[in-house]
């Protein structure tokens, strides 16, 4: 026993000592230089870039300095011993500018226990490209690939597309490929990252999304970033199960979309498990879509819990799926979706009609073959609209390849409306609409948050509620409205 225990003791401290860091100093940094103290640091990102890291290396860039080009580490870390990238001294995170050369300017590629913090990162070419990304996590042919760390990032000026079908754009997208090893992260973490104007989208993925090869991503978390001044898609999972995507901002959102050009803010596609839970959406102004949070098809087990969303010009929520490929191994179905305990304030306020001839804009949107929806103890406030033209629904039920949802429950919410909101059933099935509140009583001129909670808090609905009690503490916690 005593034996091993030395052994366990040297294989430490040789792991200890194996460990180097290196600096890197654009302005007063030589690549001749060893990079192993400040005085010595290298200069450019060429040097990190051939650098093969070890297991507990770290590389650190001097504070207020900046570098063009792509930085694109290579090694791994182990489980014990983790690479990071990181910043030194006093003064601006460093900067690296992509100036649009690349696909991404920070490319992960094939790395595992890597953690990258505190860096700002731009990808602005002279002209919009599709596909072009601040920042690409990307595994092929890899098989498990753990513990990537996202942290503390300042992404913004990436210029891609707006239009989704020609490859559109993003601060960040991770995917996970390959036809030799099916590969998948586990343990990818996103957090707390300042993301803001970027096309098309801050956060989207992906990966092994069809159901005949089947191979989700585990364990990721998604949690307390910013997003600003983003025209597409806020926060999109893709072939993921179990993703945690938790106290994240979206807010200040573009109306510079194309006609039909759909997207919204938080949703999975094609994952199961997923829980979306203390999240602000505001002023999202897709030309179509355009809700606060979405689950969408291929998914199951969706939960959406102890959210806000206000002023989001397609409504609140978007629960669908699409009935004409229904079956295919792209589209299991939507089954199984929670959306409970949210507040929605002045959504649905889309001030022109969208690609379909219309005001179109449901506070609710429940729409193609979905199963077992459960929407409850939900607070809808829905003052009038601004322009008179500007349609007033609170549920609307559609059919999307002519399949309409079956066994939704619609119960415990309370609806204030200023003037009385529609509810389309259209041929929707097996619906329990049931023990909701809904009354046109209320002061619709307080937007407060806080005090919309605080003026309802006594309804028999939410007194003494231990879950409406969380979402009144998520709430008056949010200091970023």
């Amino acid at each position: 026993m005593k034996i091993v225990n030395l052994l366990g003791i040297f294989m430490l401290l040789s792991s200890l000592v194996s460990a180097t860091n290196y600096y890197v100093d654009a302005a007063n940094g030589n690549d001749k230089n060893e990079g192993t103290s400040k005085k010595k640091a290298w200069k450019s990102l060429w040097k990190v870039n051939q650098k093969v890291l070890q297991p507990g290396d770290a590389v650190l860039f001097a504070a207020g300095t900046s570098y063009n080009g792509q930085l694109k580490p290579q090694g791994s870390g182990t489980k014990e011993d983790v690479i990071k990238i990181d910043r030194y001294g006093k003064g601006e995170h460093p900067q690296i500018n992509g100036k649009g050369k690349k696909e991404a300017t920070l490319l992960l590629y094939n790395v595992e226990y890597f953690e990258v913090r505190n860096l700002k990162i731009t990808n602005k070419g002279a002209e919009r490209k599709g596909k072009r990304r601040g920042v690409i996590v990307r595994a092929e042919d890899f098989g498990d690939c753990h513990h990537i760390v996202l942290e503390g990032l300042e992404i913004f000026d990436v210029n891609g597309l707006f239009e989704k079908k020609k490859g559109g754009g993003s601060a960040i997208l991770w995917q996970n490929m390959g036809n030799k090893v099916k590969t998948r992260f586990i343990d990818l973490q996103i957090l707390n990252n300042f993301m803001h104007h970027c096309e098309r989208n801050a956060i989207n993925s992906k990966g092994y999304a069809k159901r005949t090869e089947w191979h989700p991503s585990l364990q990721v978390v998604i949690r307390g970033n910013l997003i600003e001044n983003i025209p597409g898609d806020g926060i999109v999972p893709i072939a993921t199960d179990g993703t945690l995507i938790e106290y994240n901002v979206i807010r200040k959102g573009i109306d510079s979309m194309p006609v039909g050009d759909a997207a919204a803010g938080i949703w999975p596609w094609s994952s199961d498990n997923t829980v979306i839970q203390f999240n602000s959406v505001s002023d999202h102004r897709a030309k179509w879509d355009g809700q606060g949070y979405d689950s969408d098809y291929n998914c199951f087990n969706t939960t959406i819990q102890y959210n806000l969303s206000y002023n989001n010009w397609g409504g609140f929520i978007l629960i669908c799926n699409n009935g004409f490929s229904l079956g295919e191994p792209l589209n299991n179905g939507t089954v199984n979706t929670i959306v409970k305990y949210n507040l929605s304030i002045n959504d649905g306020i889309r001030p022109y009609k969208a690609h379909n001839k219309r005001y179109f804009a449901p506070t609710f949107h429940v729409t193609g073959p979905l199963e077992n929806t459960d929407i409850h103890h939900n607070i809808v406030i829905i003052p009038n609209k601004e322009i008179p033209e500007m349609e007033n629904d609170l549920i609307e039920f559609n059919d999307w390849g002519k399949k309409y949802p079956d066994k939704t429950i619609f119960e415990k919410n309370i609806v204030r409306n200023q003037t009385t909101a529609r509810i389309i059933l259209g041929k929707t099935t097996n619906l329990k609409n049931k023990d909701n509140d809904i009354s046109t009583s209320f002061n619709y001129e307080e937007r407060d948050p806080i005090k919309v909670l605080d003026a309802l808090k006594n309804n028999p609905l939410l007194k003494d509620n231990e879950e409406f009690k969380k979402l009144y503490k998520f709430i008056q916690g949010l200091k970023i409205l």
